[in-house]
């Protein structure tokens, strides 16, 4: 399982090249609360691709005012079309990434982790 290694925005001079990492069936990512992390996907297949990021130990969430749980253990789906990109704020999806933070069924979308 591939790592997909983080890029630092935080003292970059201006201007940097950032670490990409082509996805495979199964990669991981480390999520670091507070490091304001962003994860850009881009597709440069000639299909759709549906990754899902599951950390494996989110399992459900109680959020305020629902009255019972939601489950999470699924992970987050998220689709990239055919020649385009997605950018998931990582912090606005925390419930999915608890403990080791898998990245499935990516293959050949390139990846980009920055934090700052």
């Amino acid at each position: 399982m591939p790592l997909i290694n983080p890029t630092s925005v935080n003292a970059l001079g201006g201007v940097a090249t950032p670490a990409s990492t082509t996805l495979t069936a199964a990669d991981t990512m480390t999520y670091k609360t507070g490091t304001r992390q962003v994860l850009l996907l881009t597709n440069p297949t000639a299909a759709d691709i549906t990754v899902t990021i599951d950390g494996d130990g989110a399992t459900t969430i109680a959020p305020a005012g629902y009255g019972g749980t939601i489950s999470v253990a699924d992970g987050k789906a998220i689709t990239v079309p055919d020649g385009e990109s997605r950018i998931v704020r990582l912090q606005d999806i925390s419930a999915f990434l608890k403990g080791t933070v898998n990245v499935t069924g990516g293959t050949g979308l390139v990846a980009y982790l920055l934090e700052g």
